[in-house]
């Protein structure tokens, strides 16, 4: 343990929040919690969802139920992993 208890409060972030990520992470991951930031922020900020809404013609309502249907799979399916032999 270092002097400032760093590694403690790392450890205490990484459980606490799931998209922090750490070094066994895969890009697959990274970037789906990446993307599943960006669109929980748009369906949580009103502004935002009204000007997405507006872009795509769409009302509010189904503009946030479309970005939480997108927030399942935001980048498709993961990987295969490999096969070790």
């Amino acid at each position: 343990m270092d002097k400032f208890g760093m590694h403690n409060q790392t450890e205490h972030m990484y459980a606490r929040y799931s998209g922090t990520g750490n070094a066994d992470i895969s890009k697959h991951q990274w970037v789906t919690n990446q993307h599943r930031d960006t669109l929980a922020h748009y369906v949580a900020d009103n502004s935002m969802a009204m000007l997405i809404s507006v872009v795509e013609g769409d009302s509010m309502a189904r503009t946030k139920f479309n970005m939480l249907q997108r927030m399942q799979q935001p980048c498709g399916p993961p990987p295969p992993k490999p096969v070790d032999e």
